[in-house]
C-alpha cells in the first residue's frame, strides 16, 4: 500500500513482491494460492479502508452495513490474488524460466480481468503505483497493466537472481524493464494541437456534510458564480461532480444567468450537476457544457455498485427503503456520446468521478480529444488516502492517452495534469480553490490509444497457453 499515493514509494511494489513470487516457484498452487490471498487482502484492507468513512461516516449506513461491505470487498479482492497465485505456480511447476514468462501473464490477465467483470474495481492495480517511476514509460505503449508487467516480471527476476544458481543474468533481467522503461519516457507520443487554452478549476470546498443543506444552497451558486466572473474572464472554467446541489430544471434561471455571462464573454463553462426525466422516472448525474449560446451533455456511463445503484432484489431494495438507507438507483448514460464542444473550437472528453479508473472505456473519444476533463466528489472519503489515489489513476490516464488532463472535485484533489502525466499544479484539500493555467491541447494517437489493452492481454493469453502446454514436458 505504500507505494500507492500519498506515499509514492514505488521500489516497494517490486520489492515486496520478491517473497510472492519466490512462494509461488516453491510451493505448490494450493498453498501458492493460500499465501496470494491473504496478500491481496492484506493490500486491500490497507488500501481501501477509507470505504468505512463514505459508507457509515458520510452515507450514514449502519456500521454493520459498513463492516460487512469492506469485508466483503476484501475478500473478493484477496480471491483474486489467490487466482494470480494459483495460475503463477501451477504454470511455472518450479522452473524459473517459466516464473518469468508466466508471472507477469498471469498477473496481468486477473487485473484485467477484475478491472470488468461484475462492473469492475480496478483500483490499486500495480502499475498505478509506477507512475513516477522508470516503469511508466510503457504506459503510452500498453496501459496501466504493460507497467503492472514490466514490474512483475523485474520482480520475478530478482526472485531468481536470489537463488542458487545463474544469478548475475537473472539480476540483469531485473534492471531491463527499467531501464527499457527511462529509455520510453523521452518519446513524445503525441503533438500539440492549438494554442493553449486558459483555463480555470474552480473547487468549492463545500463539506459533504453541508452540501445539500436548504442553507447552503444559494451561498454555493454565489461562490461559484463569483469565482467564475469576477475574477478575470478564462476562456474555459471547470466545475466540479455535481457542483450545483439540484437538478436542472430546478436552476433553469440560474443556468439562463451563467448563459449569458458566458455570452458576454466568450467563455466556455463546463460543470457537473444531476438531470432527471421525470416521465422516464430516470436521474442521471451529468456534465453540462454551457458557451452562452449552446448546452451540451455528457451523462455518467460507469456507475458506482451500492453507490450510484444498488444490484439487489427488489425484497431487499425494499427493506433497504424500510431502513431509510439509500435505495434509488442513477441512470447510465450511452457507452459513447458526443464529445463536448468548446467556444473555441476545442473537443473534450469527460469522466465523471472513478470513470477515469476504466481507461479503456474512454477510449473511443480519441484522437478527436483533445482535453481530458475529470469532475469528482472525493469529499465522500474525507482525510483519507482515497483522493491521493484517485489523483494518481487519473495520472495515469493523461500518460496512456497523450493528452493533459483537467481535474475539478468538490473538496480536493483538483489538479493541472501534463500529458506526460505529471503533476503541474493542485490545490489543498477542504478549502476553496481557484487556480487558472494554460492548458496544451494535443492531437495524435499513443500505441495504447490506439489498440487499447487488447495486444497485451492476446499476448497474455499466448504465454499463459504455452507455459500450460511446456509444464507437461521438462523445460532445459
Amino acid at each position: 500500500m505504500l507505494s500507492f499515493a500519498p506515499f509514492g514509494l514505488y521500489l516497494l511494489a517490486p520489492l515486496l513482491l520478491v517473497p510472492v513470487l519466490t512462494t509461488c516457484l516453491l510451493s505448490t498452487a494450493k498453498v501458492a494460492a493460500r499465501h496470494c490471498f491473504w496478500f491481496g487482502s492484506g493490500l486491500f484492507l490497507a488500501g481501501t479502508y477509507w470505504l468505512y468513512v463514505s459508507i457509515h461516516v458520510f452515507g450514514q449506513a449502519p456500521l454493520w452495513i459498513a463492516i460487512f461491505l469492506m469485508v466483503a470487498l476484501v475478500i473478493i479482492m484477496g480471491l483474486y490474488y489467490a487466482a494470480s497465485g494459483w495460475l503463477i505456480a501451477y504454470l511455472s511447476a518450479g522452473s524459473v524460466p517459466r516464473l518469468l514468462l508466466a508471472a507477469p501473464a498471469a498477473w496481468i490477465s486477473v487485473e484485467w480481468f477484475r478491472g470488468w467483470f461484475l462492473s469492475g474495481f480496478p483500483w490499486m492495480s500495480l502499475g498505478y503505483a509506477q507512475i513516477d517511476s522508470p516503469l511508466s514509460g510503457v504506459a503510452p505503449l500498453f496501459g496501466v497493466y504493460g507497467v503492472s508487467a514490466l514490474a512483475v516480471f523485474s520482480a520475478a527476476a530478482l526472485s531468481a537472481a536470489l537463488l542458487p544458481g545463474r544469478r548475475i543474468p537473472w539480476a540483469v533481467a531485473a534492471v531491463l524493464p527499467w531501464l527499457a522503461g527511462f529509455g520510453l519516457q523521452s518519446v513524445d507520443w503525441t503533438d500539440p494541437a492549438g494554442d493553449p487554452l486558459r483555463t480555470a478549476i474552480i473547487q468549492g470546498g463545500v463539506s459533504q456534510d453541508r452540501k445539500w443543506l436548504p442553507a447552503q444552497f444559494r451561498p454555493t451558486l454565489e461562490l461559484y458564480r463569483a469565482a467564475t466572473f469576477d475574477n478575470g474572464h478564462q476562456p474555459l472554467v471547470v466545475w466540479p461532480e455535481v457542483a450545483i446541489p439540484a437538478v436542472v430544471d430546478q436552476v433553469e434561471g440560474f443556468l439562463d444567468h451563467l448563459q449569458s455571462q458566458l455570452r458576454l464573454h466568450n467563455q466556455t463553462l463546463v460543470l457537473g450537476i444531476l438531470e432527471r426525466n421525470l416521465q422516464q422516472e430516470r436521474v442521471y448525474n451529468s456534465v453540462l457544457l454551457l458557451d452562452g449560446r449552446t448546452r451540451q451533455t455528457y451523462r455518467k456511463r460507469h456507475l458506482v455498485p451500492f453507490g450510484e445503484f444498488f444490484p439487489v432484489p427488489d425484497f431487499v431494495r425494499e427493506w433497504m427503503r424500510l431502513m431509510s438507507l439509500p435505495n434509488s438507483d442513477i441512470s447510465a448514460g450511452a457507452a459513447e456520446q458526443p464529445l463536448l464542444l468548446t467556444a473555441g473550437g476545442q473537443r473534450l472528453a469527460v469522466a465523471i468521478c472513478y470513470e477515469d479508473a476504466y481507461g479503456a472505456e474512454q477510449l473511443y473519444a480519441l484522437p478527436d480529444a483533445s482535453i481530458l476533463i475529470n469532475v469528482s466528489n472525493d469529499a465522500w472519503f474525507g482525510d483519507s488516502i482515497a483522493p491521493h489515489q484517485h489523483l494518481e489513476i487519473a495520472r495515469m490516464r493523461a500518460l496512456e492517452a497523450g493528452r493533459p488532463v483537467v481535474r475539478a472535485t468538490n473538496n480536493g484533489i483538483s489538479a493541472f495534469i501534463g500529458p506526460r502525466g505529471e503533476l503541474l499544479q493542485s490545490g489543498p484539500q477542504f478549502e476553496f480553490v481557484s487556480m487558472t493555467r494554460d492548458v496544451q491541447p494535443m492531437g495524435g494517437l499513443t500505441p495504447y490509444a490506439r489498440w487499447g489493452n487488447w495486444p497485451l492481454i492476446i499476448a497474455a493469453s499466448a504465454i499463459l497457453a504455452a507455459c500450460g502446454g511446456w509444464r507437461r514436458r521438462p523445460l532445459s
